[in-house]
């Protein structure tokens, strides 16, 4: 069974950094996609960022660029999101996903999930 199990999300002040984990199982890690969504309270679900197969690509919202990195340890079957210079506005539940075929901003074409991880960011 395909597993996800996202970790590292905390309590954490303005300017502050965090380092997300998916901790992947269950399916041939190094042929998918994978992408990092949070949702906001009160918010609709949002693309955060997402990465190629290998980890040579990788793709993110306009709103994080440049405070988050993407990365992938495929020997591990890891993912991971380093998260810095946290603003309030990036409070949510972070979660990750897979998918083969492409990368994509679109959360509703991943079909592998996890349960997420909560990050709160004070002011």
């Amino acid at each position: 069974q395909v597993q996800l199990v996202e970790s590292g999300g905390d309590l954490v002040q303005a300017g502050g950094s965090l380092r997300l984990s998916c901790a992947a199982s269950g399916l041939n890690f190094n042929t998918h996609f994978m992408g990092w969504f949070r949702q906001a309270p009160g918010k609709e679900r949002e693309f955060v960022a997402a990465i190629t197969r290998r980890g040579y690509d990788r793709d993110y919202a306009d709103s994080v660029k440049g405070r988050f990195t993407i990365s992938r340890d495929n020997d591990k079957n890891a993912l991971y999101l380093q998260m810095n210079s946290l603003k309030p506005e990036d409070t949510g539940v972070y979660y990750c996903a897979a998918r083969t075929g492409a990368w994509s901003r679109v959360g509703g074409l991943y079909p592998y999930w996890g349960q997420g991880t909560q990050v709160t960011v004070s002011s």
